[in-house]
């Protein structure tokens, strides 16, 4: 599986892992043209702190591309869902008087 901080891995780098086929082939380079590099150690894993702060730092850098909406969408967007609501709250509420006088009448 592909790690989400910084990894370059693809698919299918990770499938020819799992098969033990070798990308390499005769003249150093590999199957997509470039010369072959030496094996790097695997990095060291970081402390949890380290990553936490690495998520937090990328939490804020996405909150940053948020488009926040203005005071008034904000309440056009609110006012839209009251309304929304209140409709579907008074379709459910005819439905089940309906249905409640529908079963007394025939249960009754």
């Amino acid at each position: 599986m592909t790690e989400a901080h910084g990894s370059t891995a693809t698919p299918e780098d990770e499938r020819s892992d799992e098969l033990g086929v070798d990308e390499t082939p005769p003249g150093g380079r590999n199957r997509k043209g470039r010369r072959a590099e030496a094996e790097k150690p695997e990095p060291k894993k970081k402390s949890i702190f380290a990553r936490l702060a690495l998520f937090y730092r990328q939490i804020i850098a996405e909150l940053r591309k948020v488009v926040w909406p203005t005071r008034n969408e904000l309440v056009t967007y609110t006012t839209v869902v009251i309304v929304f609501c209140l409709i579907i709250i008074g379709i459910v509420y005819t439905l089940d008087l309906g249905f409640a006088r529908a079963a007394l009448e025939i249960f009754g």
